[in-house]
C-alpha cells in the first residue's frame, strides 16, 4: 500500500513538473510588439528617395558591383545566374493554370524570373533581359487575378511584380508601369483586406502563411507608396500588428515548429519583410530582434545531419537544397558567422531557388569575422521541442540522433511526438516517412489541412503516430491536444534527452516517457518507461526502415548500403520482434516509399508485473 502511495506521489509530481514546463514554454512565446508608426505622413517623411526601395540601397548596390570585379564567389554565383537566365528566355510565358486550386507553382516561378532577370539587368542593362521582364510582367498582369481563394499565389505573384518594378521600373515602358502598380492594388494588396473571402486565416495565423502573406504585401505597398500613400500605410501598419503571430513561433530557442523545409518558407519572407523596410525605411521595427529568429539559423543546420538530410518531422522535406544554403547566407551576412555560410554550395552553385537573385545581394554582403562551432549537443524548447545529438565534425561515422516532443495539433504537425530519426556511417537506419504531395490529395478533394481528432490527416501513414518511430498505447491514435515536453537534457558522458508522453494517450496509461541516450559514438539507447492501469490493453514500440532486416535471439540486425546495425532487446527478456511491411503502404493514397517497413515490439498489459514497465533498446553499429 505504501508502495502504491509514493508511486501515486511521485506521479503527481512528475505531472505538475509537466504542467509548469508548459506554462515556462507559453510564457516564453509571448508576443513580442513591434513597433509600429506607420502612416501615410510617415511614408511621406521616410520613405527612401531612391528609385530603388527593396534591399538594393545605393551603397549596397557599389558594393555589390565592387564585388563582382574582385570576389571569386561573387563572380561564380552571378555566372550561374546568367546560365539561370538564359534558359529563363527559351521557356514560354507564363500562363494562369492552376494545379488543383492553386496558382502557387506560376506565382513561385514568377519569383524566380523576376529575381534572376532583374538583377541581371541592373548590373547588365541587357536589352534582351528587359524585353522579356516586360513581357513576363505584362503577362501575368493580365491575369483576371491572381487567385485569391489561395492567398500565397498572391502573396508570392505580389512579390514576384513588387521586384521588377522596383528594381527596373525606371526602364520599363510607362504603360507597363502603370499596369504593373494597379495590378499590384487592384489584384494584391486589395484582396487582401477582402475578409470575407474563404482562407483569411492567415491575417491573425501563426504559420508560415501568416509570414509570406503579410510579407509579399509589405513589398507591394513600398512599391505602390508614391501613388496611394494611405493603402500602403494600412498594409504596412497591418503587417507589423500580426507578423508577432508567426515571429512567436521561433521562441525561445529559434525551432520552427512545422520543420526544417517550411523554416525555409516562413523565415525567407519575414526576410523579405524586415529587409524591404529597412531599405526603404530605415528599420524593420524590431522584426529580427523577435526571440529565437536570429537563432533559428542555428535550428536549421541542427536539423540537418552530416548526410544532408533533414530531421523531417512535421510536414518536412527529406534533404537540404541549394535554396536553403541561399537562405542561410542572409544570416551569415548579418551575424559574420562562417558557420552559416555554406561554402560548399557557393563553390558550385546550383538550385539556388526562386530568391537566387537577392542571393547575390547577401553573398555580396558577407564578411566572414568568426566561424563558430555547431553544437554536439543541442535541446530547443517550444511548442514542437527538439534535441540533437552528434560526434565531432568531419568523424567518418556522421552520427547523428534527433528527437522530439510536441503535439500533433500544430500547422503542418503530426502525431510523431516522441519520435526521433538516427543516421550511423552515412546510412539513415531509423527514417521519418515525412511530406507527401499536398495535389493529389487534394485532386480527391481530402481534407488534409484539418487537425481535429478525427480529421481524415490522420489515416495517412505520414501522418499518424503508427507512422513514426514513437509508442502507441491500446493501438490508438495520440490526443491531437496532448503535448509531450522535452523534460530533461543532460550533457554529460553520456549525454540523454528524456521526453514525457503521458499526455498523448487519453489517461490509457498513468504514465510514459522515453529516454534517449547517446551511449558511445556507435550506439544509442532508447528506454520506455511506462505506468499501466486498468484502461491500457497494450503498448506498442515502432521503428520505421528501409534498411533489410535479418531477426536473431535478441533482436535484429540491420542491412543498408553494405553497412549493418544491430538492434539488440535489452528488456523485457521475453519479446520478440515483429515486422510490418508498408511496401505498398496501407492506403492507395499513402505516401509510397521503397521497401518501408515497421519493426515492432508488441507487449499486451497482462503481461507488466505490477504495473510498471520498461523496453530498453540498444542500436549500435561496428
Amino acid at each position: 500500500m505504501k508502495c502504491i502511495f509514493l508511486k501515486l506521489v511521485l506521479l503527481f509530481f512528475i505531472s505538475l513538473a509537466s504542467v509548469y514546463m508548459a506554462a515556462q514554454i507559453s510564457s516564453e512565446m509571448d508576443l513580442h510588439k513591434l513597433e509600429n508608426p506607420i502612416t501615410a505622413q510617415y511614408l511621406r517623411e521616410h520613405l527612401s528617395p531612391e528609385d530603388s526601395k527593396l534591399f538594393l540601397t545605393p551603397d549596397g548596390e557599389r558594393r555589390l558591383r565592387e564585388k563582382l570585379k574582385s570576389d571569386l564567389r561573387v563572380q561564380r554565383y552571378f555566372s550561374y545566374l546568367k546560365d539561370e537566365a538564359a534558359e529563363i528566355l527559351n521557356e514560354p510565358l507564363l500562363k494562369r493554370e492552376l494545379e488543383g486550386f492553386r496558382l502557387l507553382f506560376v506565382s513561385r516561378d514568377m519569383v524566380q524570373r523576376m529575381s534572376i532577370l532583374c538583377m541581371l539587368y541592373r548590373l547588365q542593362e541587357n536589352s534582351q533581359i528587359l524585353d522579356r521582364i516586360n513581357d513576363e510582367l505584362l503577362a501575368v498582369c493580365d491575369f483576371k487575378d491572381w487567385n485569391p481563394q489561395h492567398f500565397l499565389d498572391v502573396a508570392e505573384m505580389s512579390f514576384a511584380v513588387a521586384l521588377a518594378v522596383d528594381w527596373v521600373g525606371k526602364a520599363l515602358p510607362k504603360e507597363t508601369l502603370h499596369m504593373a502598380k494597379q495590378s499590384l492594388i487592384e489584384k494584391g494588396i486589395l484582396p487582401g483586406f477582402n475578409t470575407s473571402e474563404k482562407r483569411m486565416f492567415w491575417i491573425d495565423g501563426s504559420n508560415n502563411w501568416n509570414a509570406v502573406c503579410h510579407g509579399g504585401l509589405v513589398a507591394a505597398a513600398l512599391v505602390i507608396a508614391d501613388i496611394d500613400p494611405e493603402l500602403a500605410a494600412k498594409t504596412i501598419s497591418r503587417a507589423l500588428e500580426k507578423l508577432p503571430n508567426s515571429l512567436k513561433e521561433y521562441a525561445p530557442d529559434g525551432i520552427y515548429p512545422e520543420g526544417p523545409t517550411y523554416w525555409g518558407y516562413g523565415t525567407a519572407y519575414t526576410i523579405i519583410a524586415a529587409s524591404a523596410l529597412n531599405s526603404a525605411l530605415g528599420t524593420d521595427f524590431g522584426i529580427t530582434q523577435s526571440p529565437g529568429f536570429m537563432e533559428s539559423a542555428l535550428f536549421r543546420l541542427q536539423a540537418t545531419a552530416p548526410s544532408g538530410n533533414f530531421f523531417n518531422f512535421a510536414d518536412s522535406g527529406d534533404s537540404n537544397n541549394g535554396s536553403g544554403s541561399l537562405l542561410m547566407t542572409w544570416f551569415a551576412a548579418q551575424t559574420g558567422d562562417g558557420l552559416f555560410f555554406d561554402q560548399i554550395f557557393f563553390d558550385d552553385p546550383n538550385n539556388a531557388g526562386r530568391f537566387a537573385g537577392l542571393g547575390l545581394i547577401w553573398l555580396s554582403q558577407y564578411e566572414q569575422q568568426k566561424v563558430s562551432k555547431l553544437p554536439l549537443l543541442w535541446c530547443g524548447k517550444g511548442v514542437n521541442p527538439v534535441a540533437v545529438f552528434r560526434n565531432e565534425e568531419n568523424d567518418p561515422r556522421q552520427f547523428y540522433l534527433g528527437v522530439k516532443g510536441g503535439k500533433a495539433h500544430l500547422s503542418h504537425g503530426n502525431m510523431d511526438a516522441g519520435s526521433f530519426v538516427f543516421d550511423l556511417n552515412g546510412v539513415r537506419w531509423v527514417v521519418d516517412p515525412g511530406n507527401q504531395r499536398y495535389y493529389l490529395l487534394n485532386k480527391i478533394g481530402f481534407n488534409l489541412a484539418g487537425h481535429c481528432q478525427d480529421c481524415p490527416r490522420w489515416t495517412l501513414l505520414t501522418k499518424q503516430n503508427q507512422g513514426h518511430n514513437t509508442i502507441t498505447v491500446n493501438e490508438t491514435l495520440f490526443n491531437v491536444d496532448g503535448f509531450a515536453p522535452i523534460t530533461k537534457f543532460e550533457e554529460g558522458g553520456k549525454p540523454y534527452a528524456t521526453i514525457d508522453l503521458t499526455d498523448l494517450y487519453f489517461g490509457n496509461v498513468d504514465h510514459l516517457e522515453r529516454k534517449f541516450s547517446k551511449e558511445s559514438g556507435r550506439s544509442i539507447l532508447i528506454e520506455d518507461f511506462f505506468v499501466i492501469n486498468d484502461s491500457t490493453q497494450s503498448i506498442t514500440w515502432g521503428l520505421m526502415t528501409v534498411a533489410d532486416i535479418k531477426i536473431v535471439e535478441d533482436g535484429a540486425i540491420l542491412m543498408q548500403e553494405n553497412e549493418e546495425l544491430k538492434l539488440t532487446i535489452l528488456s523485457p527478456d521475453d519479446v520478440k520482434i515483429s515486422i510490418v511491411a508498408l511496401d505498398p503502404p496501407p492506403m492507395e493514397i499513402d505516401k509510397k516509399i521503397e521497401k518501408l517497413k515497421r519493426i515492432e515490439i508488441r507487449i499486451p498489459a497482462y503481461t507488466i508485473n505490477e504495473g510498471e514497465g520498461r523496453i530498453k533498446v540498444r542500436l549500435s553499429g561496428e
